[in-house]
């Protein structure tokens, strides 16, 4: 008599997939893989190498393998005993080291290893809300960064909404870094010279990055606040959006090819730009002109950012980042009108309700493009 036995779910042979988001900044550790079962059946008939649905993989012994107490032959306990077997170890517990996704001081709580989450929610007290949901793509390419008290002061903060394209090591790693740079660079100003310090910020981040060799790019939008001030900057699409008062104030613009500055640059360079499908691209290629990464288009696409800085004064209610699976299909005004109920005149502002509820409109309207909004409440750094 002859025995067969069936390796049902082991790692071996249906190997857990490696994560491909990744949400947090602190490291993260896989869970136990899956215990893996034995089964042992008696075989009277000689047949060949099997499979069913339920055993990915059955093979024959001719000699009952070690670890498992004989249940025929000699010394056998006879044919109405069932056979026992010899527990086995349970494998090491693997730590799956991971980069961060959504970088910065405060995140969202640590995904469990092989999942793939659809969204990122994350509120902090009322200072900030952010929102953020994957489009159609296999895994969500933007990320942002958010870190208050800055220095000690809790009237100090770097917060950036970025929204990558061509996979996701470029947002990532602007998450990461992006402001640490931009802060070493006010600090060697002495906090003067804001708007140069955030240009060489920006622009020390993507030489970095392109050192990296990796592929990739991201639009940025960053909001510094210090001393009072408000120091608005993107490259890219990622817009900000302020309400003042009830009335929606664009402090950014798109940097896209149909922009008739953007396109006089890009061909005094020696590029070209063209319509394809209702869409402005360079080089037929990239929809956006500016942005941290994008190597092989780096003699057109520059990482300089446009800067506007404003003294925070009472009226300045709140800020919107977002990337631009939002702004496409919801206006400037028509954002501030729908996430002023819930951020302003209540007792309790409930940011990240009005953060769901912008990108929920999106995607009503047809959006399926990742979204990532961010709410700031800017009365707390009056």
């Amino acid at each position: 008599m002859s025995c067969t036995v069936a390796i049902s779910n082991s790692p071996v042979f249906s190997p857990s997939r490696v994560p491909s988001s990744l949400f947090c900044k602190s490291s993260l550790s896989s869970s136990s893989p899956d215990k893996s079962s034995l089964t042992l059946t008696h075989s009277p008939s000689s047949s060949s190498l099997s499979s069913s649905p339920s055993s990915p993989l059955r093979f024959r012994l001719q000699k009952p393998p070690s670890g498992l107490n004989r249940a025929c032959g000699d010394g056998g306990a006879g044919p109405s005993t069932s056979p026992t077997i010899s527990k086995r170890k349970r494998p090491a517990r693997l730590d799956i080291p991971v980069m961060s996704f959504f970088g910065g001081a405060e995140t969202p709580a640590p995904a469990a290893a092989g999942e793939r989450r659809e969204e990122v929610e994350v509120e902090r007290d009322g200072w900030y809300s952010v929102y953020c949901k994957r489009g159609r793509r296999e895994v969500m390419e933007d990320r942002y960064s958010a870190v208050v008290n800055l220095q000690g002061d809790p009237k100090q903060a770097f917060y950036g909404v970025f929204d990558g394209h061509g996979g996701t090591k470029a947002a990532e790693f602007a998450a990461e870094n992006l402001d640490k740079n931009i802060l070493d660079e006010v600090g060697r100003r002495d906090g003067e010279e804001m708007a140069e310090a955030v240009k060489y910020g920006y622009l020390s981040t993507d030489s970095e990055f392109l050192k990296e060799e990796i592929r990739g790019g991201t639009c940025c939008v960053t909001a510094l606040i210090k001393k009072g001030n408000l120091v608005v900057s993107n490259a890219g699409d990622c817009r900000a959006v302020m309400s003042s008062g009830g009335i929606a104030e664009a402090l950014t613009s798109d940097h896209r090819p149909s922009r008739e500055d953007e396109k006089d640059r890009i061909e005094k360079l020696g590029g070209y730009v063209d319509c394809c499908h209702g869409v402005w691209r360079i080089q037929g290629s990239l929809a956006v002109s500016r942005g941290i990464g994008d190597r092989h288009l780096k003699q057109w696409v520059t990482a300089e950012p446009e800067t506007k800085i404003l003294k925070i004064e009472p009226n300045f209610e709140f800020l919107i980042l977002a990337s631009d699976g939002l702004w496409d299909k919801v206006s400037n005004q028509e954002a501030v009108d729908i996430a002023r109920p819930l951020c302003v005149g209540i007792q309790k502002p409930e940011l990240l309700s009005a953060c769901k509820k912008l990108a929920t409109l999106s995607i009503s309207r047809g959006s399926t493009d990742d979204i990532s909004v961010m709410l700031i409440q800017l009365g707390r750094f009056y």
